[in-house]
């Protein structure tokens, strides 16, 4: 059986005192869906299913590239950050497995498995780093890595890719994350289309490394920290990226990635539609690449990704499996408390998702009743799922409200007092 961070009694005295109210707003709810011919049982098992991978670097404060204020209780290292993780786990039911980034990450494979494994977590997409330099590299990455001018720049950023493969096939990972930061910020400082041939080449021999059941995921972003110019700037560029490198390869979308007010969710529909969606780094955005909490500015926007998604899961979509992952900076919130809520908040988007008439929708597109087509998906949305995400997490263990259950538990504060407190230190997300 599986350790647990938070201790048992508490976590069920906490549901106890929660539970017979939960009881009468989930009947209460069931029985308005039931009019609506949605059996309330169905979602919530669906629900139960559905998880979202945590990223290991998400638990520690985040920061912006002017300062960093890190919180009590910082990570000292990987096996921290697990069992940070391990408590959203527990509290949420939501979060079965961690992603990891190297070299942020690295340690001794084996003593890392061993560690998730005492409580029962997974290891999900590999993420490997070539955007910044690590203490006693060679070679820096300051003008590109994968992109860069220089061959022996390209070769020591494949093989740590590689390399990130080789520690997550020991993981029992199947899946490696490729972004990059090459691009330029002036006019003229680089040659587009022999730095795209570049970064061609170059992923074309890390995906030859990939295990015949692995899969490679490409990220695009528009900026930052080049901001005149970037290698893979968007969708369209993503897509070509795939298709070339083969069957293997596939796009991710991270939320936050996109220019204000761009359709994500056609995006979605698209990358679907063409068997290349990989899967996701949810998080939301205001401005630009953010990284706040999911569903915390625009949670419509992300009903409407998880539209397409359902959309994609009840019609068959071949060869429809994405990835589900956070990717936050959490500047100025307890990391756990907002990774807890995001994992919740991108459950309730796919309940409600689970909600929308399909039937009733077709028929108003097919009317060209943009209305009442509208109307179905906003009843959807309208609707309050909390309790088929809270008798969920009470079914699979976890607790009714965890972000109470975790201020209620003082984890925070038992871990501030074993964990040297972390100066304040420059700019830099983690």
């Amino acid at each position: 059986m599986s350790e647990t961070i938070i201790r048992a009694d508490l976590v069920a005295s906490h549901n106890a005192a929660r539970q017979p109210h939960l009881e009468r707003d989930y009947a209460s709810l069931g029985e308005r869906l039931d009019r609506r011919g949605i059996a309330i049982d169905a979602i919530r098992d669906k629900v139960e299913k559905f998880g979202v991978a945590i990223p290991s670097w998400g638990v520690g404060t985040g920061g912006t590239r002017f300062a960093r204020f890190p919180g009590p209780g910082e990570p000292r290292d990987i096996f921290d950050k697990i069992e940070d993780c391990a408590v959203i786990a527990q509290l949420t039911q939501a979060t079965p497995t961690v992603s990891l980034h190297i070299p942020w990450d690295k340690a001794d494979p084996n003593r890392l498995k061993q560690a998730a494994s005492r409580f029962g977590l997974g290891f999900d997409a590999m993420n490997s780093n070539t955007f910044s330099d690590p203490r006693d590299q060679k070679l820096s990455y300051k003008f590109g890595s994968l992109a860069h001018a220089d061959a022996g720049t390209r070769r020591q950023a494949v093989e740590h890719n590689l390399e990130c493969i080789e520690i997550g096939k020991t993981l029992g990972s199947k899946a490696l994350t490729v972004w990059i930061g090459d691009g330029s910020n002036f006019p003229g400082q680089v040659n587009f289309a022999k730095a795209f041939e570049r970064y061609l080449d170059a992923m074309r021999e890390i995906y030859a490394g990939l295990p015949d059941d692995w899969r490679l995921f490409t990220e695009h972003k528009m900026y930052e920290p080049a901001f005149y110019s970037t290698v893979v700037q968007d969708w369209g560029t993503n897509y070509i990226i795939a298709k070339e490198l083969g069957a293997k390869a596939f796009c991710l979308v991270d939320l936050g990635h996109h220019a204000p007010n761009v359709n994500i969710e056609m995006i979605v529909s698209r990358l679907i539609q063409f068997g290349k969606l990989g899967g996701f780094h949810f998080n939301d955005s205001k401005y630009g690449d953010d990284d706040l909490d999911a569903g915390s500015i625009d949670p419509y926007r992300l009903f409407l990704v998880f539209n397409e998604l359902v959309d994609a899961e009840l019609s068959g979509a071949k060869g429809f499996n994405p990835a589900h992952m956070l990717d936050q900076s959490h500047n100025v919130t307890d990391p756990i408390e907002s990774l807890m809520l995001s994992a919740v908040e991108v459950q309730r988007a796919y309940a409600q998702a689970l909600l929308v008439d399909r039937k009733a929708l077709e028929g108003f597109q097919e009317a060209n009743d943009a209305l009442m087509a509208t109307q179905t998906l906003k009843s959807a949305y309208r609707t309050d799922v909390e309790p088929i995400l809270a008798m969920a997490r009470l079914r699979t263990g976890g607790a009714i409200d965890p972000v109470v259950a975790y201020r209620e538990a003082g984890y925070r504060a038992k871990v501030a007092a074993e964990r040297p407190a972390v100066a304040s230190g420059g700019g830099g997300i983690v």
